[in-house]
């Protein structure tokens, strides 16, 4: 007797009766083997339906939550402040920002006046103007006039190299009236020894990523921070989530050993315990400014505590931001998605899609298929962009600076893109993989409804993972549930993925659904097909299998009894990653030979195998 493991469902007797060996019928023919991929009369190959055995789609709680309210805006302008009126007509003209948001209402005067700040602050709110704006007036208005030779006296550390760029070019544009003052970056992905000639001839405000800090620290005898008068610490607790503590301890002994006293600002849209530690070694008496609440001079004050077990953190988000969740089971993710793309890219103008997955393999894997599938039955094609930390450092560049200028199209991307990133106009927020905690998923729909601007964002959950949204609840996140069958009922537009043509726009409502489920199975079918039609393919549709399995045993701890590995069925996630059957030996370079799910204790050996091998890469 097969031993049962605990947690995974047995197949339901339709799919045992699939598994048995071929039998002869009574007439000596022999059974068809459904363990192989059938063929159809046309020469296709059958695709196994996606609407079958599938979990039901439980009702979603929509728990009562009191969302916590940010004004982003205030009445007040620039030029009601004491800036250098250069600095201010540069804000006006160059940056095109007049108004003063929240946040920098509350925070420029006390890092004016001096003091250090914990500034807390919603994505999209104004936050790096909030302390560049102080750091270029200082600087400008000291006696002595500044000169290349001084070095930095202002060190500016970010999370990432997307982040890195964009921060260098704001302090850019607001140095144009103060040429004697030299802003420049430091980044991975960058020649060192260009980087060494920067700071040789000398550079005043210096951005980086805290590794390639570091990294010159210990190698480059030029950098010096004798002067340094400012450090800012920007989206402080995901350099602490990366795993940059050591590297900051690296940074901030430099910083100590020499030089006169400096002012420290930490800023972050969250407040992680991790910030508050990090606050307590770096920073003087600071004043903690949280924009939904009041200032205080104690980082201890109620307005601004990470929460605890008994009292979760409340986290902040645009009032213009709609929320939505769709439950959708393993087999369908990929043709929902795809469903969904096609409707805001081909049937909406002007939609701008940031779409987040797991792993820079899943990132290739969409980006292939999409590309492949998707972009070439339409006319004109759609754009499809991809971001994640294994790119090089010029395509990362690249991408970044023609989605930010395009008018519409999808960017792929892992959490590299989450953080801080100000990528104009994006409509749409799709995390096709869920974050692996709330205050990630506020990070990930920050990109949209910036600066008071209007966005949305959708949660893809399995049947298994409904309880997330009260963990988000709890949060005081409250999510709309949209309908999966609403997403799919977009195909209906797109004669590309018609089926057999039977029914009609007057059919019956249970004619049009067997319809779009027929068009569904007709895209599952194109998207299989690629995935199978080389070595290539295939591995890589493999890779971002492994991969999401490695990825998904990386949830907290708190959350597993949502996200656990136990409850994927391998079979069905296969499917989600166009891949026809669960392959066996993901990690050979060839791959393993495809087979029909196996039993639960086949399923469960080879979850176990996939996910203890290696990890993920960096993402900076």
């Amino acid at each position: 007797m097969m031993r049962r493991v605990r947690g995974v469902a047995a197949p339901p007797p339709a799919e045992r009766a699939d598994r048995r060996a071929p039998q002869k019928k009574k007439d000596g023919a022999e059974r068809v083997d459904r363990r192989a991929p059938q063929k159809k009369k046309d020469g296709g190959v059958k695709t196994s339906s996606l609407f079958k055995h599938n979990p039901d789609i439980p009702a979603l709680l929509s728990p009562v939550v009191s969302q916590v309210k940010e004004k982003i805006f205030t009445s007040d302008s620039f030029s009601d402040m004491d800036l250098h009126p250069h600095l201010v007509a540069t804000l006006n003209k160059v940056l095109n920002v007049s108004t003063v948001t929240s946040v920098q209402k509350q925070t420029m005067p006390v890092l004016l006046s001096g003091r250090d700040a914990v500034v807390r602050s919603q994505t999209g709110s104004g936050k790096t103007l909030a302390y560049a704006v102080p750091v270029v007036q200082s600087l400008q208005a000291l006696q002595q006039k500044v000169s290349r030779s001084d070095g930095p006296l202002a060190v500016v550390i970010v999370p990432t190299r997307e982040l890195a760029q964009q921060t260098f070019q704001t302090f850019q544009k607001l140095l144009k009236p103060f040429t004697w003052i030299v802003p420049g970056v430091l980044m991975g992905g960058e020649k060192r020894k260009s980087e060494k000639a920067r700071l040789r001839k000398g550079i005043n405000i210096l951005v980086s990523t805290p590794g390639r800090l570091v990294d010159h620290i210990k190698n480059t005898l030029v950098i010096a921070f004798s002067s340094v008068r400012w450090l800012i610490l920007d989206e402080a607790d995901r350099i602490l989530d990366l795993g940059f503590e050591k590297d900051l301890t690296v940074i901030l002994n430099s910083l100590n050993s020499t030089g006169p006293s400096r002012q420290n600002v930490l800023l972050s849209a969250t407040l992680s315990q991790g910030v508050t530690r990090l606050a307590d070694v770096c920073l003087n008496d600071p004043v903690t400014i949280n924009v939904s609440g009041p200032a205080s001079s104690d980082l201890t004050a109620p307005a601004t505590d990470p929460g605890s077990a008994d009292q979760p953190e409340s986290f902040t988000l645009p009032e213009a931001l709609q929320q939505f969740v769709v439950v959708v089971p393993s087999k369908v993710r990929l043709v929902c998605l795809a469903a969904f793309i096609l409707h805001k890219c081909k049937f909406s103008k002007n939609n701008k899609l940031i779409v987040f997955t797991s792993s820079c393999e899943a990132v290739e894997f969409l980006h292939a298929i999409f590309t492949a599938v998707l972009s070439t039955n339409q006319k004109p094609p759609l754009s499809f962009l991809r971001l994640h930390g294994n790119m090089k450092q010029e395509d990362r560049t690249e991408v970044f600076k023609e989605f930010s200028v395009s008018q519409s199209g999808v960017l792929l991307c892992t959490d590299v893109a989450a953080r801080g990133l100000h990528l104009p106009a994006v409509t749409w927020i799709i995390q096709f993989t869920p974050p692996t905690a709330a205050a990630e998923y506020v990070h990930r729909v920050g990109r949209t409804a910036r600066i008071g601007g209007r966005g949305s964002s959708l949660l893809f959950l399995t049947p298994a993972e409904t309880a997330f949204t009260t963990e988000l609840a709890n949060h005081n996140i409250s999510l709309s549930e949209m309908k999966l069958e609403d997403i799919l009922s977009s195909l209906m537009m797109d004669d590309t993925f018609k089926g057999r043509g039977r029914y009609h726009s007057q059919s019956s409502s249970k004619a049009l659904e067997q319809e779009t489920r027929e068009r569904a199975t007709v895209l599952q079918t194109e998207f299989e097909n690629f995935v199978h039609s080389d070595a290539q393919s295939l591995q890589n549709a493999k890779k971002a299998l492994q991969s999401f399995l490695r990825s998904y045993t990386t949830f907290p701890a708190p959350l597993k009894h949502i996200f656990h590995i136990k409850h994927l069925h391998l079979g069905h996630t296969a499917k989600s990653f166009g891949l026809r059957d669960a392959p066996q030996g993901l990690s050979a370079p060839g791959g393993g030979e495809e087979q029909e799910e196996g039993q639960p204790e086949e399923r469960g050996g080879r979850r176990k195998r996939l996910c203890q091998q290696g990890g993920e890469s960096a993402e900076i």
